[in-house]
């Protein structure tokens, strides 16, 4: 089976594509075989081939070196840059979490290591009546909470924490991603976190620095 990892985050556009596929840049340098996933997507253009495709599923494959149809690494692809729950109710589609666990299971016998991201937050809805939260309870992965460092990040960062918490999911650890260059006592925070959160900081994005991760080899 393959070692795997959940990259979730405090919001949308708090920078968990970056850390997926640095994270996915990591393991190959160790030489291992890795793939990226993203289940789903919206913002979605259609290629010289027809297919919808979605940037920052281009990122993840860029960082692989496990070649995979895109119908694994990205299942559910929509156009609209919107929610993906109402991109999928405006095509007329229910999706499923059977779906993207089972393009999961595929990936994990391709790979030595699959790098999942997430859409939004943790309780974004996937339907009427699941959220991303149901789709990381179905996978039962450990997970890498990516932290948008900004004014009211601490307490967007402990309400997710919690949550995953509650329902018996694995924190592996977090990554403090500075997408305010403006922040104010931007290291004051970054120690609350640490103080608050009991998963290990796996690593500390400046802005536009690279990241360096705190992993085991």
């Amino acid at each position: 089976m393959a070692q795997s990892y959940l990259i979730l985050g405090t919001d949308t556009n708090v920078g968990k594509t970056y850390v997926a596929g640095s994270l996915l840049k990591h393991f190959v340098q160790l030489g291992l075989k890795a793939v990226g996933m993203k289940p789903i997507a919206s913002g979605c253009e259609l290629n010289a081939t027809g297919e919808l495709v979605n940037e920052d599923v281009q990122v993840l494959q860029n960082a692989s070196n496990t070649k995979a149809p895109l119908d694994l690494i990205n299942p559910y692809r929509f156009a609209p840059a919107i929610a993906p729950h109402i991109a999928a109710q405006q095509a007329g589609i229910t999706m499923q979490l059977e779906v993207i666990a089972q393009a999961y299971l595929q990936l994990t016998a391709m790979a030595d290591v699959v790098i999942v991201e997430g859409a939004g937050g943790f309780l974004v809805p996937l339907n009427q009546n699941q959220t991303l939260a149901d789709l990381a309870k179905k996978l039962n992965i450990p997970i890498i909470l990516v932290v948008g460092m900004r004014l009211g990040c601490i307490n967007h960062a402990l309400l997710t924490v919690e949550a995953i918490e509650a329902r018996g999911l694995r924190l592996a650890g977090w990554v403090a991603n500075q997408i305010d260059p403006d922040m104010n006592n931007f290291e004051e925070n970054l120690s609350s976190l640490q103080q608050h959160i009991v998963a290990p900081c796996l690593g500390v994005v400046h802005w536009q620095s690279e990241i360096r991760f705190n992993l085991p080899a």
